[in-house]
């Protein structure tokens, strides 16, 4: 089979199409014709080098995967973990020991390739009108999305989540789960071309810039409520001030940090407000079924920012890495 090889860690240069053995499905295993393949930040910081991936070059990246089997159109949830430690059987499958993800975490070849082995029970039923492309796009990023609103961050009806960065995918999912669970939005985003794409997917607000006092705008638009959760994966660049938008008790779940590892944070503002800040690693195979439920009922839609073949991998890479996409950037096959 024809797979995008990731041969030592570093630049798009090492990238390659290469012609590879099909993979050998395992115990309780079925092997996917993969048709798409969606990018992560999480493809572009592990063919960096991400200290403590396990993975090993040559590898075969790429979490998000669409495909068939047999004519079944499916796509795939992306976690893996060994089913039986008491993580795993709590439900919390991302406390694993051995938790990973498809073409990441653990070292597992991903999609980025013709076929792929996969766990049967890992397979979700694309909906009629989705493209296997749209499918693609949707399974990481929706299910952080929802564990980072659903089930960290509490949200209900009457709230409101402030969504920061609205372009990445996690953003246009959590844009989407928010208002699907009966919350107000408010986003942000630094491309006055992306505010209007935004409030299309139901955000009630979108702040550009960000405006330099992010907190005095959540109070305004809130009548000095301030926001019940905020939706985080920059990091360092906004961080305190997203925290400030907080009301007492609220909560700030993140799930990256595309502007850095490391943030300054007054603890003053956390103990005298009682806030929560709460980390977030995709989910489990019962939250990723839940969060599937909205895109079959169509309450969320797959936003796709750009498709390209599988032979310009280190293109889409590029794109992802340029900030400027809006929803996802998806390999086709």
């Amino acid at each position: 089979m024809k797979a995008v090889v990731l041969k030592a860690f570093g630049g798009v240069a090492n990238l390659e199409l290469q012609s590879v053995p099909d993979p050998v499905p395992g115990p309780g295993e079925v092997l996917l014709r993969v048709r798409g393949c969606a990018l992560n930040h999480l493809d572009l910081w592990i063919r960096e080098g991400l200290p403590g991936s396990k993975v090993k070059t040559p590898h075969i990246l790429g979490s998000d995967v669409a495909g068939e089997i047999a004519g079944r159109r499916v796509a795939v949830h992306p976690g893996l973990c060994c089913g039986a430690c008491p993580a795993c059987a709590d439900g919390r499958e991302s406390d694993c020991p051995d938790f990973g993800i498809i073409g990441a975490y653990g070292g597992s070849p991903g999609g980025c390739a013709e076929a792929l082995a996969v766990k049967a029970a890992h397979l979700l039923d694309i909906p009629a009108g989705l493209s296997f492309e749209e499918a693609a796009s949707l399974p990481l990023t929706l299910l952080t999305a929802w564990r980072m609103l659903k089930t960290l961050g509490e949200v209900g009806p009457g709230q409101t989540v402030l969504v920061i960065g609205a372009g990445s995918g996690v953003s246009v999912a959590g844009i989407q789960i928010a208002k699907a669970l009966g919350a107000a939005v408010i986003a942000t985003t630094s491309d006055a071309g992306k505010v209007e794409r935004a409030k299309a997917l139901g955000a009630d607000h979108v702040l550009l810039a960000p405006p330099a006092d992010l907190a005095r705008e959540a109070r305004r638009l809130t009548g000095g409520a301030m926001v019940d959760v905020v939706l985080d994966h920059v990091g360092p660049a906004l961080f305190m001030d997203a925290l400030k938008c907080l009301r007492p008790s609220g909560r700030l779940v993140t799930c990256g940090s595309t502007s850095g590892p490391k943030v300054e944070l007054d603890m003053r503002y956390v103990f005298s407000r009682q806030l929560r800040v709460i980390g977030a690693r995709m989910g489990s195979l019962a939250e990723m079924r839940e969060a599937w439920k909205l895109v079959t009922s169509g309450a969320v839609r797959p936003v796709v920012d750009r498709v390209f073949p599988l032979a310009e991998a280190a293109a889409a890479h590029e794109r992802l890495a340029s900030r400027g996409q809006f929803g996802k950037v998806v390999l086709s096959l």
